[in-house]
């Protein structure tokens, strides 16, 4: 039978992946890509540099296929039908690729920016196109360093503290406001810098882009101080590549001095 292997490859630093992970580069046939378009090419590119880094060049199979675009424009209601689609329309290029591209017990494998467990919609996928019934195989996951471990490695601090619980979530989620009863708030997927909200109560904020790649860029501190030079830098860096990929801590401090 077809073997898929989901593998976490970290937030872009090729150093980042397990040994795990390099086994399983090491033991497939094919490696599936996703290409974002001209503009997001460095992804394409990071992916090819990190499959050189750790197998020898020429000796491995890359398939690319255009990735379908998401109707970024939908909000409210309309927000998870709009994902549903973009997954839907996914499943049917991942069921052409594997049918296609894969011979019967061959070894098949996608690559997964930091963990495939965290934010992520392949294993989804993947479960979408096995339900289908047109084409069979087994996957197994190799866990990765997600964009959350590495910022707060590279800002050397801690993602929660003592006896307290933190919180992922995502920009729209965080514009309701501070999720009750957490303090540290780990925020993905914000176009919006919704951090602005709290400018004026006493949050620190941990902020990266573009993490574990050359093009990386931190800052921190109290957000009325950083707020303003993040907002400028993610301008500048927006500008300049096309495209930006941010994460960020929000640190609430109730009660300090």
């Amino acid at each position: 039978m077809r073997k898929i292997h989901v593998i976490g490859i970290g937030a872009g630093d090729p150093d980042q992946l397990t040994l795990q992970a390099v086994r399983a580069l090491r033991s497939t046939d094919v490696f599936f890509v996703l290409d974002k378009g001209e503009v997001k090419s460095d992804l394409t590119r990071l992916r090819h540099d990190i499959l050189d880094t750790h197998l020898p060049h020429g000796t491995y199979r890359v398939v690319e296929a255009r990735d379908p675009e998401r109707d970024r424009g939908a909000g409210g209601t309309a927000y998870s039908p709009a994902v549903g689609d973009w997954r839907s329309a996914r499943a049917e290029i991942y069921e052409r690729l594997i049918t296609e591209e894969l011979g019967e017990d061959r070894s098949g494998a996608f690559l997964v920016w930091g963990d495939p467990a965290l934010y992520d919609s392949t294993l989804a996928i993947l479960q979408e196109v096995l339900a289908r019934g047109a084409v069979t195989f087994e996957y197994d996951v190799v866990p990765g360093i997600s964009s959350v471990s590495a910022l707060v490695a590279r800002h050397r601090t801690g993602l929660n503290r003592v006896a307290r619980p933190v919180q992922i979530t995502t920009g729209r989620r965080l514009a309701e406001g501070f999720p009750d009863g957490v303090d540290d708030v780990v925020v993905m997927l914000d176009a919006h810098q919704t951090f602005r909200q709290y400018a004026e109560e006493d949050v620190d904020i941990y902020w990266g882009a573009y993490i574990g790649t050359p093009d990386e860029i931190l800052a921190s501190g109290p957000i009325a101080e950083a707020g303003p030079r993040i907002e400028r830098l993610r301008a500048e860096a927006r500008e300049r590549k096309g495209w930006i990929m941010d994460t960020y801590l929000l640190r609430r401090n109730p009660g300090r001095e």
